[in-house]
Order: C-alpha cells, then sequence, then structure tokens
C-alpha cells in the first residue's frame, strides 16, 4: 500500500508539467558587434531570426548568419553581408540596403526567406530571396532573388518626395507572401502617414520563376494628409507549423489604434483586423477590409499624450546619469502574428508592449488569441507582469500542443537590460511561468534604439521547441562605441 505522503508526492510529480516546472534554457552568442566591420556596425540592429528543419538563422541589418540547431556551430565563418543573394543575382537596385532585414521559414514549403528594403533617397526597392532548399549548410545552396520597384506603390507627398518605407514586416500564407510597409513623409520629420500592404506571388517565387506576378497592393492614408495615421505597422498572420490553414482561407493582419492625437487620451480600446482577399487570377476581384475589434482598454507602452510619437521610457542603471531612456516601440504590435491551424479550430497570437497596470510608466506584454473558422475575434487575452521589471518589445508563439510562449526585453534603474520569456497554456487558470534567459551587464547608454524587433518561433520539426533571439550588452555602450550582443536561446514547455 503506498503511504499517503508518497501518494501525494507522486500526485505532484504527476501534475509538475501543468504546474510550470523550472525551464531548461539552452543559449548561445550569435553575431555581435565585433564580428562586422566598421562600416556595419549600426546603433539600431533589429535582430530577428527563425528556426528552420536544420539551422537557425539570424538577421543584423545588413548581415545574416546561422547556427546548427544542435551543436550551435555557425554554419559560414563569418555572418555574410546582406546584400550577398542579390548581388549573386547581379540585381544592383538591391545593393543599398542597410536595415529592416527579415528572416522567415517558410514551414509550408521548407524554405528559407530572407528579404529588406533598400534606403536610396526617392527610390526604393523591396528585395527578396528565397532558397532552393531547407539546408543553409548545402554546397547546392541557392537563392532565387527579386527586386520589386516600390515608389509607384508607396507614392509621393505634396513635395513630390516618395514615402519613406519604415518597418516592412513579412507573412507567410499557402498564396501569397505578404507585406506590409509604413509610409512615412520625409518632409514631416518622418511622420507616419499610412500604410500600403501588397500580396507577393510565393508559388511564382518558390519555383524560382524569372516572372512572377505584379505585386497586389492596397494603401491606407491618414485624413488628414499632415496626422499620423494611428492603426500603422501591420502586422501579417504567419504560419506556425506545418498544417496549412484550410483551402481558400484569407489571410489577415493587425495593428492597434493609438490614442486620439488630444493632448488627453491616453488610451484605447480597439485594436484593428485587416483581411485581405487575393485573386492571381483576376486581380480586380483582390480586396482588403478593415474591422474595428473591441478589447479591453490599454495604454501603449511609454505612452505621452504630450509627446505621442515619443516612446522611450524605460530606464536602465545609467539613466539617472545620462538620462538616456529606451524606446519601447509601445506604439504598435509585435511581430509575429502567430497562427496555428488545429484542425478543430484556427489560433492567432499577437502582443505588444502596454503601461503596466500599477500605473507610472512601467511596461508590461499584453497578449491577444483570437479564433474563428472566418473572420477570427479575441478569443482570450492576458498580461506578463512579474514584478518591477519594464518589459518590452515582445515576439510570441504557440507550439503544437497549445502552448504559448512570449519573449521580451527587460530593464529597470536597477537591472542591466537583459533577456527574459513567459510560457503558459492556453485555456489553463494556470498564470505564466517566467523564463529567465540571459542577464545583461551593461547599458546602452548612446541611444535609445532597441532594436525594433525580435523574433519567436517554433521548430517545425518537433512542433514543441521554442527559439528566441534578442540583444544584450556585456559591457556598457557609450559615446560613439557601437559593442551590442545577441543572444539565441531555446526551450520546451513541460509536456510538449
Amino acid at each position: 500500500m503506498i503511504q499517503p505522503t508518497l501518494r501525494v508526492l507522486l500526485f505532484l510529480l504527476a501534475l509538475s508539467p501543468l504546474l510550470g516546472t523550472a525551464q531548461t534554457v539552452a543559449s548561445f552568442e550569435s553575431i555581435d558587434a565585433s564580428q562586422l566591420p566598421v562600416s556595419g556596425r549600426k546603433l539600431d540592429f533589429d535582430p530577428n531570426g527563425s528556426v528552420g528543419t536544420k539551422q537557425y538563422m539570424e538577421w543584423i541589418n545588413v548581415y545574416y548568419q546561422a547556427y546548427d540547431k544542435v551543436t550551435f556551430a555557425p554554419v559560414w565563418t563569418s555572418p555574410q553581408v546582406g546584400i550577398t543573394p542579390w548581388k549573386n543575382a547581379q540585381l544592383t537596385s538591391c545593393y543599398n540596403i542597410v536595415g529592416d532585414g527579415v528572416i522567415l521559414f517558410d514551414r509550408l514549403a521548407s524554405r528559407w526567406v530572407i528579404a529588406a528594403r533598400t534606403s536610396t533617397s526617392n527610390n526604393y526597392t523591396y528585395c527578396i530571396a528565397v532558397s532552393n532548399t531547407d539546408d543553409l549548410s548545402s554546397a547546392s545552396l541557392a537563392w532565387y532573388a527579386y527586386a520589386i520597384p516600390l515608389n509607384s506603390i508607396l507614392g509621393s507627398n505634396a513635395q513630390g518626395n516618395v514615402y519613406f518605407p519604415d518597418w516592412p514586416k513579412l507573412g507567410t500564407w499557402p498564396d501569397a507572401y505578404y507585406l506590409t510597409i509604413d509610409l512615412n513623409d520625409v518632409n514631416l520629420s518622418y511622420r507616419e502617414v499610412g500604410v500600403v500592404v501588397c500580396a507577393l506571388d510565393r508559388n511564382s517565387m518558390l519555383l524560382g520563376s524569372s516572372t512572377p506576378n505584379p505585386p497586389q497592393c492596397f494603401r491606407q492614408a491618414s485624413s488628414p494628409s499632415t496626422a499620423v495615421y494611428l492603426g500603422h505597422s501591420l502586422i501579417p498572420a504567419d504560419v506556425e507549423g506545418t498544417t496549412p490553414p484550410p483551402a481558400g482561407r484569407d489571410e489577415y493582419l493587425v495593428s492597434i489604434q493609438n490614442p486620439p492625437l488630444d493632448g488627453v487620451s491616453t488610451t484605447s480600446s480597439t485594436f484593428n483586423l485587416w483581411q485581405f482577399h487575393v485573386d492571381w487570377s483576376n486581380p480586380a476581384n483582390s480586396t482588403f477590409t478593415q474591422t474595428s475589434v473591441a478589447v479591453s482598454p490599454y495604454t501603449p507602452g511609454c505612452y505621452n499624450a504630450a509627446a505621442p510619437v515619443q516612446t522611450a521610457c524605460v530606464p536602465e542603471p545609467s539613466t539617472a546619469v545620462t538620462h538616456n531612456y529606451i524606446d519601447s516601440v509601445g506604439d504598435r504590435f509585435m511581430p509575429g502574428f502567430s497562427y496555428r491551424n488545429f484542425g478543430s479550430y484556427e489560433s492567432f497570437l499577437i502582443s505588444h508592449a502596454v503601461q503596466a497596470p500599477t500605473g507610472g510608466q512601467k511596461t508590461s506584454i499584453r497578449w491577444y488569441e483570437l479564433r474563428g473558422s472566418k473572420t477570427p475575434s479575441p478569443y482570450r487575452s492576458g498580461n506578463i507582469n512579474f514584478d518591477s521589471l519594464y518589459r518590452f518589445m515582445p515576439s510570441i508563439a504557440e507550439d503544437a500542443v497549445g502552448d504559448a510562449a512570449v519573449g521580451y526585453s527587460i530593464s529597470n534603474a536597477s537591472t542591466h537590460p537583459g533577456i527574459e520569456a513567459a510560457w503558459w497554456k492556453l485555456g489553463s487558470e494556470l498564470k505564466p511561468s517566467r523564463v529567465p534567459i540571459f542577464s545583461g551587464s551593461g547599458d546602452e547608454e548612446n541611444s535609445s534604439h532597441w532594436g525594433d524587433y525580435t523574433s519567436m518561433t517554433v521548430d517545425p520539426v518537433d512542433g514543441c521547441t521554442f527559439w528566441y533571439v534578442n540583444e544584450y550588452f556585456a559591457a556598457n555602450q557609450t559615446g560613439s562605441s557601437i559593442n551590442w550582443n545577441t543572444r539565441i536561446a531555446n526551450f520546451r514547455a513541460p509536456g510538449c
């Protein structure tokens, strides 16, 4: 007969996966500023990446590197120059890539996708390349490279200057790669005055076609034209896992709705849901529609009604002396908009930084799950806020058994910026479990920019392992020095 004490112990052991046992986190150093030539080191470098079948691939502004999933060994002896796929294809219009790069692993096709925009004034190009294999270490690796002229897509302001294509994001869907771009007016201090969304001919790009269909694009502008577009920075849904959406399923995109610019309002109680239906046979039948979704009120991270376009309020230990605060980029959702088809239901996850409910300017992470076989709608939501740390720059994903995980940056006046994550089982009453990843030992004293986004993705082979990339500082970055570090980590939720 089992003794009562032993019975309780066995019960707790059986229950421990549900209670959120401590995670085993594997992490390793990835691209650091010291690995790049001086000309390639930027203050704002946007760490992001994705996990594939054999490697993890990371992008840092104008360089990329891949790492073996098992040994963590780099694929190339040094980070590759970001323009490599387009230079090999002699697409000269893509030789001036300087930032906003994105890496995806197209799980439905088992291919890599790398993309970025150029920055030549008044003449912009979107550069996208698709690999011919899932193995970045293969001797036969090649890229199908494409250069998409943007000027006519972006449009021009009253002074005749082309809108600057800022913060482009990309999502994988069966019928297209969906591209979103913020339209910034160069004559209004790069104010966000609209958005443009395009469907790119994914099927042709996967085949390496030299003549893919032209992009199908829709543009939304603010009214009047001098106002800030409050629903900017759309995030397209990206298929997580290898089960595609139901046949004919349209793509969906989301953006927050920033508070009205009246000098008083600080909260919003809606976000925007966009539906893109593409018809490659008859483009006149393609549609792009917007609906407003009601949610619990929120204040965007670091929001200040007197200066609504300034979202830097995150302190670090040196802030008392330098008066430098980190930008939470709280005026938008953060990629990705993670989609999974579970057969009996479809799940979409998105996250952003909001002002914590404790008051002041402390930031926390808010997340939403959307469900629905037709137009998805909010199904549940929650906040990640364990203690007095500021939490910002999140990225969320969902594993194959319905566990969610979000990675983000942390900092406060006594804690150097570092990297953390949280996981929870969707639908469970249990609170999220904290997953410490890496503690920074330095501050970014010479800039408020803390990248502009990070990446949480799930291994397409096991459907369980979360992979996350973010930045930190091993030593204070001061003056004109640039010495940031990035780190890639992976972990699983118990029971997956």
